[in-house]
């Protein structure tokens, strides 16, 4: 097992653990959210007991607690691991992107871009199907994740904290323009209530399907600029010396956070820190290698909105707190503490 020595923008140096110690993170992250799956369909109202839950799944023979878990908490597990995925891998991916430790879909409005799309095919358009709306949805995330980027740029190149403003500043305005067509017609709105928080609940599979085959596309072309990703950090002119075909590269990865943001958002709403907090905790586990990165990101994701999940049906019970409230109370502790850590690398 060996360690490389990194410097980094503070005081020291960033151990980099081997690949072999990496492997065995990865694993344990695996093992993780295999017991939070677990989980997830165990905890709710009611506890269930595991030999129900795998009579559910594998032996059905009805019976409310096998009826609970096929109807109601497959649907919702299902919903979190999909979504946590995508979130996970499109807040690193647009960190990467962007070489700014502080973005994310949500603070770069590319989740009100397309929640206020979603909300205009609902409330303008009439839309009621996924499979029209979800268009919208990324639409809305691809025309906010352009003008982002164009806004924070400068003369000598993107900057973090123009970048940052820029996001804050269109996301706000997206924001209120949502909440005004919702006031129009508050009744047409009330279906999306728990939607507009940022929730898994109610979501049936059927709303799943249509958006696996982008997300299955997304993940494919983060994997395939990974690579390229981590000579772009070094920037452009070094990027170009290496090979790295820069403008494809960046077209590659804002197709992919598109397709991973916007139909992140038509599933669940808009849900904040998980795409923030988990490539940092990915960065600080692996260093900088954006592969090893989108990889743990891939699995730390979903766990941290599974357990995010559970954590909701616990604390109220027997009600419910929105896992994107969830989120928001442990994500904000949680990112604090790792950027005050001396040792978390920055990109």
């Amino acid at each position: 097992m060996t360690a490389v020595a990194l410097p980094h923008d503070g005081p020291g140096a960033i151990t980099v653990p081997g690949p072999r110690r990496r492997l065995l993170g990865l694993i344990a992250a695996l093992v993780a959210l295999v017991l939070l799956l677990a989980l997830s369909l165990m905890v709710g109202s009611t506890a269930i007991a595991p030999s129900a839950v795998w009579n559910a799944l594998f032996h059905y023979s009805g019976g409310i607690d096998q009826l609970a878990v096929r109807d109601f908490r497959l649907p919702r597990t299902v919903v979190a691991l999909v979504v946590g995925v995508a979130l996970g891998l499109s807040g690193a991916l647009i960190q990467a992107l962007t070489r700014n430790p502080l973005a994310d879909p949500g603070i770069l409005g590319v989740h009100a871009g397309a929640s206020f799309a979603v909300t205009f095919a609902v409330g303008v358009l009439g839309v009621r199907d996924i499979g029209g709306y979800l268009w919208f949805a990324f639409a809305g995330a691809l025309i906010v994740t352009i003008l982002v980027l164009a806004l924070g740029s400068t003369r000598r190149g993107q900057s973090p904290v123009v970048l940052v403003l820029a996001g804050v500043c269109v996301g706000s305005v997206l924001s209120g323009a949502r909440e005004a067509i919702q006031l129009t017609d508050p009744e047409a709105f009330d279906a999306l209530r728990s939607w507009n928080a940022g929730s898994v609940v109610g979501r049936p599979l059927e709303l799943v399907w249509p958006v696996v085959p982008f997300f299955a596309v997304a993940l494919v072309l983060v994997f395939l600029v990974s690579g390229s990703l981590n000579a772009l950090a070094l920037g452009d002119d070094l990027a170009v010396a290496q090979g790295v075909r820069v403008a494809r590269t960046r077209v590659l990865a804002i197709v992919a956070l598109t397709l991973l943001a916007g139909g992140a958002t038509a599933i669940a709403g808009p849900i904040g820190f998980v795409g923030l907090m988990v490539p940092h905790v990915a960065r600080w586990i692996v260093g900088p290698d954006q592969r090893w990165i989108f990889g743990y990101s891939l699995v730390l994701a979903p766990a941290l909105l599974l357990a995010s999940d559970v954590l909701g049906r616990i604390v109220m019970h027997p009600g419910e707190v929105p896992v994107g409230i969830v989120t928001a109370f442990v994500g904000a502790p949680v990112l604090i503490a790792l950027v005050r850590r001396r040792k978390a690398s920055g990109l």
